[in-house]
């Protein structure tokens, strides 16, 4: 007959022996990286740009699946459906975060049906106006407003992007009575600002940086924490003091598994994607796209995917954004 302790190391073993065996059998098949955006965009290039390396380090083939779909609802629901054996990966963002907080309701539940692996980039936002704008500083656009309630107008891609939700804090954090012009896409919100239709815009860097080093639109302040290798002489919104000492907001894309993976699988995953992100040539590669590469730990990823989620929420009820 077993004692007692006897029996508590049995239970305990049976409940470890499994998660060991999975993780020293890990990876046993190529793994899947679903992508929530089409081919050929920035989610997409990050992914396959990370996915080859954690292929070599692996010994395994990552398929880049690309599943685009409004809010990320269906790459969200094919990984939280897979078995959760780390070969199903998932390309969470921002996005996800917004969506978390935007929607009604979803097919998962963002923070508990995924585990968190790593952070793989971050990219900075920017506020834009054209060329021959008036406003020279990020200090003389938000006086103006201050000045002139209701008049400034700022453009932002569609209504409950990470962009436009990012306008409405800034309007909120920054005090001023603004109008926030939501677009069907950044192309058009480019054109109405450089034809004088719009005062300013809110977009991501990377699909305006051709614009800016083409003179025909001009940085105000980055969005970030602190100025970007992209633009080092644009100041970060902050270094304007007032109520922006400290804003910040940037868009972000990371690494999850279903929730139920092994922590050895999840370590395991988390180490080779912060290896692949310290090399030269990935930094590079994701610099080419504007992004600037940074991993973290799981917990790290979790923290900031919990901190978005409660920020947007309530940036979406302070702007009487109905919920989808």
């Amino acid at each position: 007959m077993w004692t007692k302790r006897e029996f508590l190391a049995a239970g305990a073993a049976s409940v470890l022996l499994p998660q060991l065996a999975a993780a020293q059998s890990f990876p046993s098949k190529p793994l899947k990286l679903v992508v929530p955006n089409a081919a050929g965009g920035a989610a997409d290039l990050t992914a396959r740009t990370v996915g080859q390396k954690l292929a070599d380090a692996l010994g395994q083939p990552v398929v880049i699946d690309n599943r685009p779909s409004a809010g990320g609802i269906v790459a969200g629901e094919a990984v939280a459906r897979s078995p959760a054996d780390g070969h199903t990966l998932l390309l969470v963002s921002s996005g996800s975060a917004v969506s978390a907080a935007l929607f009604k309701s979803l097919p998962f539940d963002t923070q508990k049906d995924f585990a968190p692996v790593s952070m793989l980039a971050t990219f900075d936002l920017g506020i834009v106006v054209a060329q021959d704008s008036r406003f020279k500083t990020l200090g003389e656009l938000v006086a103006y407003a201050k000045a002139n309630p209701g008049k400034l107008n700022i453009g932002t891609p569609q209504i409950g992007t990470t962009q436009n939700l990012a306008a409405e804090l800034f309007k909120s954090t920054a005090g001023i009575d603004a109008q926030i012009v939501p677009f069907n896409g950044t192309p058009p919100v480019i054109t109405a600002v450089r034809g004088g239709q719009l005062d300013a815009m809110l977009d991501i860097l990377g699909p305006l940086m051709s614009q800016i080093s083409a003179k025909a639109l001009r940085p105000l302040a980055v969005l970030g924490a602190k100025r970007t290798a992209l633009l080092p002489d644009t100041p970060a919104a902050r270094e304007t003091g007032g109520s922006l000492a400290n804003f910040e907001v940037a868009s972000w894309n990371g690494l999850a598994v279903p929730a139920a993976t092994p922590k050895d699988v999840v370590a395991r995953l988390s180490k080779e994607t912060n290896a692949a992100l310290a090399l030269p040539d990935v930094k590079q590669k994701l610099l080419d796209l504007s992004l600037i590469a940074q991993g973290s730990t799981p917990e790290q990823l979790a923290s900031q995917l919990d901190r978005e989620i409660k920020r947007w929420s309530e940036v979406i009820a302070r702007a009487n954004i109905p919920k989808q």
